[in-house]
């Protein structure tokens, strides 16, 4: 059975990784770059400093920034636990993927589509009563994610188990920082 999953898995990735084009790659590499992703932080950190001012903004902003440093912890040590090779270092793919970077790290599972989905689905949490359109934050794992099985370096499985952890995280984180935001804030 699991066999099959993973024979599967690697299917589709060859299938989704081989309908990019050499047209989209500079567009996907961009994509995938988490720097170039600091407008819409600086956004959302605006967003909330707007929504809840300095002080209980900050906290909100902190709880974010630890909410990234503990994600990107996590997914470390599931990926050096698991030690699934990456789909670029696969030897019997490897051959078949369009890869244009090539990292050397384990597989599984997607730090980019866990922490992006955690720090999104948290950020919809905070916001959604103060800014309807919030919800469009949750494109940004979306497309964040893709990135990575355009570029050949995670396996569908990698992304959707770290987006079911994210979209985890972030409630169980969610319901926490309320109690705390409570006894901080709200008297």
């Amino acid at each position: 059975m699991l066999e099959s999953i993973i024979h599967f898995d690697k299917n589709l990735l060859v299938f989704l990784n081989n309908l990019g084009s050499e047209q989209w790659d500079p567009f996907w590499l961009v994509i995938t770059n988490q720097l170039y992703w600091s407008p819409l932080f600086l956004f959302i950190f605006y967003l909330t400093i707007k929504a809840f001012g300095w002080k209980r903004g900050g906290v909100m902003i902190l709880s974010m920034i630890l909410l990234v440093a503990f994600s990107d912890q996590f997914t470390n040590l599931i990926k050096n636990s698991v030690q699934r090779l990456r789909p670029n270092n696969d030897p019997e793919i490897k051959h078949l993927l369009r890869t244009l970077i090539n990292p050397q790290s384990y597989s599984f599972m997607s730090g980019h589509a866990t922490t992006s989905t955690f720090f999104s689905v948290f950020v919809v949490l905070l916001l959604r009563d103060k800014y309807k359109y919030i919800y469009f934050v949750l494109f940004w794992p979306l497309i964040f994610a893709y990135s990575r099985l355009y570029l050949g370096v995670h396996f569908p499985i990698d992304i959707s188990v770290g987006i079911i952890v994210g979209v985890t995280f972030a409630n169980i984180y969610y319901f926490f920082f309320k109690k705390v935001d409570k006894k901080l804030f709200i008297q």
